[in-house]
């Protein structure tokens, strides 16, 4: 089922797409407003979608900075990534927990962990520098920097629920931890 603003957009997509080539090139694009809505599957999450030109916008993103960051991520981060996903981590749980266990023979103790409300504590300074770290291009980070402030919570935090490059900031700024439990600590089964 194709939803209205994609038909509308699509109405005139050649003029519509040639705009926001021209808006990128001049560097004159500004993200719009955001639509709000409540979603329950089965949890209440408030989702913030954007027009279909900023979610073009967002694909095309992803598309070019998320096969560098892929490379930066630790094998056993399953979130939103491509071949990875829910069940595949749950599966190496299970694998890892088997090992660890000797097959349920020993003893063993985990810690299970979760950010309460995370896409609405992203701290968006701290994004932005890691985004710094790594990205040398001003005009990208200048594009991602415009992304990431065209939403906030009241304590200028947060990531929308509902855009495409949400996913990839949130396993970017998690890639931090990560990193650091893999490398500091060196904690071998952590997922």
């Amino acid at each position: 089922m194709t939803k209205q603003d994609v038909l509308t957009f699509s109405d005139t997509a050649e003029q519509n797409l040639l705009y926001l080539h021209e808006t990128l090139h001049q560097k004159k694009y500004r993200h719009s407003a955001y639509t709000t809505f409540i979603l329950c599957d089965p949890k209440r999450r408030i989702i913030n979608k954007a027009s279909v030109a900023d979610r073009i916008i967002h694909h095309a993103i992803v598309r070019v900075i998320e096969p560098f960051y892929e490379k930066r991520f630790i094998h056993r981060s399953y979130a939103s990534r491509k071949s990875k996903g829910l069940h595949k981590g749950v599966k190496e749980l299970r694998r890892m927990m088997l090992a660890v266990t000797r097959n349920d023979t020993r003893k063993a103790y985990y810690l299970k962990c979760d950010i309460k409300k995370f896409f609405d504590s992203v701290d968006h300074d701290i994004l932005k520098d890691i985004l710094q770290k790594n990205i040398r291009d001003q005009d990208i980070l200048d594009l991602l920097v415009g992304i990431i402030d065209s939403f906030h919570t009241e304590d200028r935090k947060g990531l929308p629920l509902g855009n495409y490059t949400s996913q990839l900031f949130a396993n970017m700024y998690m890639n931090e931890l990560d990193q650091y439990i893999k490398r500091v600590l060196r904690i071998k089964h952590y997922i």
